[in-house]
């Protein structure tokens, strides 16, 4: 399982479809995979990387103009980097999931809050979705006002009697609680401890330096618009504001790439993601693992049973992250990540060492929580992986 890796480079197939990078010979499966789900979406631009304890086994990229370079809007991927920063302000004792929110942030208290914790938010269980008239671009951009503008009004739910995804809030939310508890954002903490020393490229918060490198989002084809949503899932993706929340034009706007709202503006790589998740559970870089087993277990534990009250997925969390191994049988119960809306997919499975993301430029028909062809290229992973190991038996 742990022998060197050799890298090789991932020959175009001969057709209109072609993918770059390299990928390890025990892997080239994956890169057949790619190429497939290429063929099949004329235009698609994406990147994969995996990650097997801590190594890198494959760097692919497909599109018109696309290299392993390129950033991507990657939206809610960056509630996985923040979620990851939290771990580590728990395994450091400097935040608890089970002290009430009101204790560092007073206001939060208000329209019977009061006994809501840290554990609660990671879990979507606050109820704070949004604001009934809907919320600015610039509001959603920045999590302080954000944090502000949500604190005085009531759970959407009676807490303890529900779950939903927050799907513009949650870090606002947390991330309010770590800067009352640290004095710094998320993302200070984010790029102190994790992008700067690991050479992420994965940011919260584009610097100006690295624009030219974005490739603007791109809508799904019109034909494959949804049903308008209603209810809870309006208020949770802001489509009942006037105007709506127009994702593309949002994550191609300069100012919320700059702003770093780790639940909606994160930009970055596939490299970038899939090195995170490594660092999590691996040895990277001549670094230990990020999380030691009690906080990861505490992490990669499910903490919402049932549906989603937003999105009417079934047992959609652990503690902050997606639970992956609803989502894709061939992983384990305690792999761990975040999706991104326009079909990112990104996660890291302790039971098997894997650390894997898929990121796309265009929008999925059918909106976010992975793009369909994340089954198909998880499972070429995990198939490699079962037959690597039989091998080393």
């Amino acid at each position: 399982m742990n022998a060197p890796i050799s890298s090789s480079p991932a020959t175009a197939a001969p057709s209109a479809a072609s993918v770059h990078g390299t990928v390890d010979a025990r892997f080239a499966a994956v890169r057949e995979e790619l190429a497939a789900v290429a063929r099949e979406e004329p235009g698609l631009s994406a990147q994969l990387a995996v990650r097997l304890h801590g190594r890198q086994v494959a760097d692919l990229w497909t599109g018109p103009g696309v290299t392993g370079d390129s950033l991507f809007a990657l939206y809610s991927s960056g509630k996985g980097a923040a979620h990851l920063v939290t771990a580590l302000l728990v395994q450091d004792g400097v935040v608890d999931l089970d002290r009430p929110v009101a204790r560092d942030w007073p206001e939060f208290a208000a329209a019977g809050k009061a006994g809501l914790t840290l554990r609660d938010l990671l879990a979507h269980r606050a109820g704070l979705l949004g604001t009934p008239e809907g919320l600015s671009s610039a509001e959603l951009a920045d999590e302080r006002r954000l944090a502000e503008l949500l604190a005085p009004l009531p759970p959407a739910w009676a807490p303890g009697s529900g779950y939903g995804y927050h799907a513009f809030t949650v870090t606002a939310l947390t991330g309010e609680v770590v800067r009352r508890a640290t004095g710094r954002t998320l993302q200070e903490h984010y790029a102190e401890r994790l992008r700067v020393p690991y050479g992420l490229d994965f940011h919260l918060g584009l610097p100006e330096t690295e624009e030219p490198r974005y490739l603007p989002a791109q809508p799904a084809p019109a034909a494959a618009a949804g049903p308008v949503p209603a209810g809870l899932t309006a208020l949770a993706f802001n489509t009942h504001a006037d105007p709506p929340t127009d994702l593309v034009a949002y994550a191609n706007t300069r100012g919320v790439r700059a702003g770093g709202s780790a639940s909606s503006a994160s930009v970055g790589t596939a490299r970038g993601l899939a090195k995170l998740y490594a660092a999590a559970i691996s040895p990277v870089d001549g670094r230990a693992p990020l999380l030691g087993p009690e906080v990861l277990a505490e992490f990669t534990t499910p903490h919402s049973p049932g549906v989603d009250l937003v999105t009417g997925e079934r047992d959609h969390f652990l503690l902050g992250f997606e639970a992956q191994g609803v989502r894709y049988g061939s992983l384990s119960a305690r792999a761990f990540g975040h999706s991104g809306a326009v079909g990112a997919q990104s996660f890291a499975d302790p039971a098997t060492g894997l650390a894997y993301s898929y990121t796309r430029r265009r929008f999925t028909p059918g909106g976010g929580g992975g793009a369909p062809e994340n089954h198909r290229l998880i499972a070429a992973v995990t198939t490699a992986i079962r037959r690597e190991g039989r091998s080393a038996r």
